[in-house]
């Protein structure tokens, strides 16, 4: 049982990555693996639930901008803090590779989410719900029956980002599902948060990178101004690929 003397959740995250260089995140996706694992060698993962309806269906922008928001929320959120209930399962898991896990849920599934320890975020009209993270092979029923696989939505154009919002771009060297890309902004706005040291969550813009602005990400990355993920490469990517930067 954790005490209040103990560090915050994104403070020992901090401690991991900050002025290193870009973290590798294990898959998102799959059988469990050794490499996601952390002392105790129990696979953990924060599932992270994406409300899509069939009709109307939801923008995929909002769902990315809501995924990294949620991600945070959890990690932020005062039964999150040392002495909190959460705590301890957020820390075990904030300890190892911070893995996630996306699913779909519709209707009735989504609303029996709802039940289920975690934060719910709203972009728009559009919702993601991010789970207090677990043991991979012990998720409650309400989740384990929800689609992994499969889970994509067509290109929307959301427009110029809100200047006042962090901002997750996503590399345009490799294509992604909505799954998997919502587990890696949900790695870079915790990484992001982390290692500024925020202490209340705060909305995300995602957006896509053309080829010459992803070299000026790399850059400011290179300067220690943006944080950035590299992948393992387990699923739908190269090992070591760069899927994403925040600022």
């Amino acid at each position: 049982m954790s005490g209040p003397d103990e560090p915050g959740v994104l403070e020992a995250l901090a401690a991991r990555f900050a002025g290193g260089p870009p973290p590798q995140i294990p898959p998102e996706s799959g059988g469990a693996d050794a490499g996601s694992a952390g002392s105790s060698g129990v696979v953990r993962a924060m599932p992270v639930i994406l409300r899509i309806e069939r009709d109307p269906q939801p923008s995929r922008t909002a769902l990315l901008e809501a995924a990294a928001e949620a991600a945070v929320a959890v990690c932020l959120d005062e039964r999150a803090a040392p002495g909190g209930p959460w705590y301890d399962d957020v820390r075990a898991w904030s300890d190892g590779r911070i893995r996630k896990i996306a699913r779909r849920a519709r209707g009735a599934h989504w609303r029996a989410v709802q039940e289920i320890d975690g934060v719910t975020i709203t972009v728009g009209s559009d919702q993601v719900r991010a789970l207090l993270p677990g043991p991979v092979d012990d998720v409650a029923r309400e989740v384990s029956r929800l689609q992994i696989g499969g889970t994509d939505l067509g290109p929307d154009d959301p427009g110029p980002p809100d200047p006042d919002r962090s901002l997750i771009v996503l590399t345009p060297h490799a294509g992604m599902s909505l799954g998997k890309a919502a587990a890696q902004v949900g790695h870079a706005s915790m990484i992001l948060a982390a290692v500024r040291g925020w202490t209340a969550p705060r909305p995300f813009a995602v957006r896509s990178a053309t080829p010459e602005q992803w070299a000026s990400l790399l850059a400011d990355v290179e300067r220690g101004d943006a944080v950035a993920v590299r992948d393992a490469g387990f699923t739908e990517v190269d090992p070591g690929t760069v899927t994403c930067v925040a600022r």
